[in-house]
């Protein structure tokens, strides 16, 4: 469909459930859409005051550990504790089965006790390096780091899920400039995840397919690789969002083998080099979509990990706090077209 005949539409998502309004009526040209408050900053803070630099480890919160291990050797990536955790290792766990089994039989309020894991993954130990300024191999290592923390979090019997994330840009949620990301360990399974499940759930059970297998419409498709598929989705809730899809149907993010990330390292680059350059620099989130532990066999044909990366672009107003919809400027045929054809070569 042509641009200048677009007329809003409803659009309801596979995955999340989320009834998403597109209105172009309310942007100008897609092209035209850019960060108004991009992340590079022309006079950012001297390099000596970041704790997250090589040579200032003493600084920071205990190190869980480093790539490489080797002491003698320069480190690549410190997996961290969190200096100020939203949940705390030193507390006791709930009882029972992590807490999870026992609160959903209690209706009504619950307060557990603030048991969890919040740990920060620092990416590069040089201050001026984002994450898509590192070499393939460099994310793939990334990556690597995320699922070696997530295996070791989900040995512990409280825990019930882990959200890796990073946030890029302190409107995005960045505390720190130097580039980082984080994950929390949580001892109850979020409710988003909880609603993420039972929609996918639901369209299994009237198709008998996975939703994010099922996704083949090439109007949204941004780029792929032999593992990996890269789009706007359907029912994007933000304007040029992009997930990054398994084509394989893999359940577990943390299962992920060496070839497997650096194919995922190599596209994640990408996609965020196309963001940076069409959107000026635009803080963002991203974050891994996984499985909970322990969840039942039969509940894995449609369990399937995706990464989300989500622009932040505009302000999240009362019709979006109020109603769980979204309104999107931006089609995702439109915006998967800007990014398929934008060239980061140069």
């Amino acid at each position: 469909m042509a641009e200048a005949s677009r007329t809003s539409e409803a659009r309801r998502d596979a995955v999340f459930g989320r009834w998403v309004v597109f209105s172009p009526a309310r942007s100008r040209r897609p092209t035209d859409l850019k960060s108004h408050n991009p992340t590079n900053n022309p006079s950012p803070a001297p390099k000596p005051s970041c704790p997250f630099c090589a040579g200032r480890e003493s600084e920071c919160a205990p190190q869980i550990f480093r790539v490489p291990p080797e002491d003698a050797l320069p480190w690549r990536i410190r997996v961290i504790e969190n200096l100020y955790p939203a949940l705390r290792r030193d507390v006791e766990p709930p009882e029972g089965s992590g807490g999870e089994a026992d609160a959903e039989e209690v209706p009504g309020e619950l307060a557990l006790s603030g048991f969890g894991f919040h740990d920060v993954v620092i990416e590069t130990p040089s201050h001026e390096v984002r994450l898509w300024d590192l070499e393939g191999e460099g994310v793939r290592d990334v990556l690597l780091a995320y699922a070696a923390r997530v295996r070791q979090l989900g040995e512990h019997p409280a825990v019930k899920y882990v959200q890796v994330f990073k946030n890029h840009g302190a409107s995005a949620g960045a505390s720190m400039a130097h580039s980082h990301s984080q994950m929390l360990g949580t001892p109850f399974v979020p409710p988003s995840v909880k609603s993420r499940f039972n929609c996918m759930k639901e369209v299994f059970d009237k198709s008998g397919n996975c939703s994010l297998c099922e996704i083949s419409s090439k109007d949204i498709l941004i780029s792929e690789t032999p593992n990996f598929s890269a789009i706007v989705p359907f029912a994007a809730s933000y304007p040029f969002e992009i997930w990054i899809i398994p084509r394989q149907h893999l359940s577990y993010f943390h299962e992920i083998d060496q070839d497997k990330a650096l194919d995922l390292g190599s596209l994640l680059k990408l996609m965020l080099q196309k963001l940076s350059k069409q959107l000026n620099d635009p803080p963002f989130n991203f974050m891994i979509h996984s499985t909970p532990f322990g969840l039942s066999s039969s509940c894995l044909p449609y369990a399937h990990w995706f990464v989300q990366i989500v622009p932040q672009l505009s302000v999240i107003g009362g019709f979006e706090l109020g109603s769980g919809c979204y309104i999107n400027p931006v089609f995702p045929e439109d915006a998967a077209k800007i990014l398929r054809e934008l060239d980061c070569s140069t």
